[in-house]
Parts: C-alpha cells; sequence; structure tokens
C-alpha cells in the first residue's frame, strides 16, 4: 500500500502536475481498501459456492452414522479452499472443548450471507433437537444449488453496469491525459491558482460521485 501511495503520488506529479499527487495518493489508499474489500467478497463468493457439495458431505456422513463434528472434521479434509481451511478451523475448535453452536457462530461471523447462515442455522438446531437432518439437508442441498445458478445467472446481467461503473472515471482520467499532451503544462496552469484546484477537485468528486451511483445501481442481493 505505501508503495502504491508513494508510486501515484510521484507519477501524478510528473505526468499530470503537482497538485494531482496527494489526489492520486488518496486514489492508491481507496483502491487499495476496494481491492482489500473484493478480495473478502471474492473468498467468501467462493465458500458460497462450495455449500451444496459441503451440505452433501455433512448429510452423507450423518446418513453413515457419524456424529455432527466428526462429518464437520471430515468434510474439512475432503473440500478445497476456503471451505477446507474454515471447517479445519470448526474442527480445531471442537478438538479443544469449543462447542459447536460456537464454532459455527464464529464461521457465520467471518464468512457472512444468508446461505451460510441458513446451513448454520439447520446444524445447530438438528444438534439441539438430536434429530435426523439428512433430509433437511438434501433439501437444503437443492436450494442451495438454485440459488448458486441464480446468483451466477444476476452477476452476468450486471456485468455491464459494473464495466460502466470503471469506465466513467477512466474517461476522466483520459481526459486530462489528453489535455496535457495537447497543451503540455495546461493542467498545472490550472491547478495553480485556488479557482483551478476547487474546479479540479469538484470535478474529481462528480467522477467519484458517478463511479458511487452506477456501483449502486448494479448492486443486487440475491
Amino acid at each position: 500500500m505505501l508503495g502504491a501511495v508513494a508510486a501515484l503520488w510521484l507519477i501524478g506529479s510528473a505526468v499530470l502536475a503537482p497538485f494531482f499527487g496527494p489526489v492520486f495518493a488518496l486514489v492508491a489508499l481507496w483502491g487499495g481498501n476496494l481491492f482489500l474489500t473484493w478480495q473478502r467478497t471474492r473468498r467468501t463468493e467462493k465458500f458460497i459456492n462450495q455449500l451444496p457439495e459441503l451440505a452433501r458431505l455433512i448429510a452423507n456422513g450423518t446418513a453413515a452414522g457419524l456424529a455432527m463434528r466428526t462429518a464437520l472434521s471430515m468434510a474439512a479434509e475432503e473440500m478445497d479452499e476456503p471451505a477446507g481451511a474454515e471447517l479445519a478451523i470448526v474442527a480445531n475448535q471442537l478438538a479443544v472443548g469449543r462447542s459447536l453452536e460456537e464454532a459455527l457462530h464464529e464461521l457465520g461471523t467471518r464468512l457472512p450471507s444468508r446461505e451460510l447462515n441458513v446451513l448454520v442455522t439447520t446444524l445447530i438446531l438438528a444438534n439441539r433437537a438430536g434429530g435426523t437432518i439428512v433430509a433437511s439437508l438434501r433439501n437444503l442441498t437443492s436450494t442451495l444449488e438454485e440459488r448458486k445458478e441464480t446468483r451466477r445467472e444476476v452477476r452476468t446481467m450486471l456485468a455491464e453496469i459494473n464495466a460502466t461503473a470503471v469506465t466513467v472515471p477512466v474517461l476522466g482520467l483520459g481526459a486530462l491525459l489528453m489535455i496535457n499532451a495537447m497543451s503540455p503544462g495546461a493542467l498545472g496552469r490550472v491547478t495553480g491558482s485556488p479557482g483551478g484546484q476547487i474546479a479540479m477537485l469538484v470535478a474529481l468528486g462528480l467522477y467519484v460521485v458517478g463511479f458511487v451511483v452506477v456501483r449502486r445501481f448494479g448492486r443486487i442481493d440475491v
């Protein structure tokens, strides 16, 4: 992050004008936060896509007579990342005396999603009641498969909107580069006065607002 901030500060100052150095540094901080959020969301999405398989493994394990803790440990060994690593944490917590309810609630906190909350609630209720959950888990598997397909369809439909959200600030940056290329030093002269700096900040703020608004239009919870 510090390297990106320093690099963009130098690039903005050298390519455009000294005024854009701090602006580009703030963009680097914002972009780093967006990247981290995207990585978290991507990992959660990958885990959600593994939930049907996870429910199927737990259902098969309990149908074979395994205890819930044993079925979770078996699923942790058989599943790929990130489900394997997350279930391994749950299995380790159970091994040192944590209750199943506490371990599953912490799993839901680490990877917040509606699908996981439904699975966690089903497992906790079944553990409290002590009854069979094979039929419930198999029905839940079918439901999770359908939600997985629905989420994929919605993501495909919103791809154009998400691309537009990225295109808006890129067009603004391209316009600045074009102006500076057509008239070298023009941005330096514009940002050399307080009025020019205020106008530039207002323009940049409008581009940010446009990016956020378009992203809001493309945010649909399934």
